[in-house]
């Protein structure tokens, strides 16, 4: 016997070895009967057929009823479980297409050198995007979003110390270049939040960045996107002297010859060469920025749990997107 099957014998049992000649030993090919020897009672031949049936055994009708059964009781149990996580998947990945899209438009105007704006609109979701040349339906449940820039490299117009107003001046269209393609987000709110009370510097829905308040009845409002069909004052941005009104805004699409607005983006903001950002176009620039973000049901909007007015409070699943004024830089807080 050689020093490897006699390893073999002393560590494994000895019905192991006899059932399984072929693995322990794969050197040794199996006895060969002579003909006309008569089997022993025991052997593998024999036994073979025993495995083979417990192998070929399975369950029975009634068992596999029964476990199909079990599994469809649990998935009734726990599909609200799934709706919740699917809602909060949505606000997350909508919270993310708007972080996009303002990098992108931030990018754009470092590297080109101009000015850039950024338009929000709030359409009803249960009506079909418009076409040229009908015009949306104000309303709630998608958000539609527009990044345009400037061909000259000037601000065109849109400047602090300008003395502008109304709600009809409107940046040329000839002059403006589309930066990317329309970006529209199904069942989708645009609210205004409460603000955080205390220790508001953490990385929570919660404890985000509290905005700058403004008096005069302004409040938050003129730092932040919100209820963007609503009449002022709960409405934002909102200033006191144009109604809530961006005083710049754009239409979309654009181009030379200035072609039929199909949307026309009173709520904007707007970066410059150096990345800093301005809401309204007009503002100074504001420390924090604030677009809140919650998920609809086609129209139906989620009732607040308390608040009121421009601070309003809701459960589940929520989220801002907010940007720096000076810095440019974007940052998703989430519940």
């Amino acid at each position: 016997m050689s020093l490897r099957n006699f390893v073999l014998a002393s560590l494994l049992p000895h019905y192991i070895l006899r059932a399984f000649p072929q693995m322990c030993a794969p050197g040794i090919p199996p006895r060969v009967r002579v003909q006309g020897q008569r089997a022993h009672p025991h052997s593998v031949e024999r036994r073979s057929g025993i495995v083979n049936r417990s192998i070929r055994a399975g369950f029975t009708l009634v068992e596999l009823l029964s476990v199909l059964g079990t599994i469809a009781i649990l998935l009734v149990l726990i599909r609200p479980a799934f709706t919740y996580i699917k809602g909060g998947t949505d606000v997350t990945s909508a919270a993310y297409t708007i972080k996009g899209v303002l990098d992108t438009a931030r990018k754009y105007a470092k590297a080109n050198n101009t000015y850039t704006w950024v338009g929000f609109y709030e359409e009803d979701v249960s009506q079909p995007s418009p076409n040229p040349p009908s015009t949306p339906t104000p309303g709630v449940g998608r958000l539609v979003m527009s990044i345009v820039a400037s061909n000259d490299r000037t601000n065109l117009g849109a400047d602090p110390s300008s003395s502008a107003t109304g709600t009809n001046n409107w940046i040329d269209p000839t002059k403006l270049t589309q930066v990317a393609k329309l970006v529209k987000i199904e069942n989708l709110h645009v609210p205004l939040f409460a603000m955080c009370s205390s220790n508001c510097t953490g990385d929570t829905f919660e404890l985000r960045p509290v905005l700058r308040f403004d008096p005069s009845g302004v409040g938050y409002n003129a730092s932040r996107f919100g209820e963007l069909n609503a009449a002022p004052p709960n409405t934002a941005p909102y200033d006191t002297t144009n109604n809530g009104l961006t005083k710049f805004p754009f239409q979309y699409p654009v181009g030379n010859p200035a072609p039929t607005a199909q949307y026309q983006f009173r709520r904007t903001l707007r970066f410059s060469p150096a990345g800093d950002c301005r809401i309204n176009s007009t503002y100074d620039a504001r420390q924090v920025i604030e677009v809140g973000l919650l998920q609809t049901h086609g129209t139906a909007v989620p009732a607040p749990i308390g608040g009121s007015g421009t601070t309003l409070i809701y459960a589940g699943n929520v989220a801002v997107v907010q940007v720096t004024g000076f810095g440019g830089s974007v940052k998703i807080y989430r519940r």
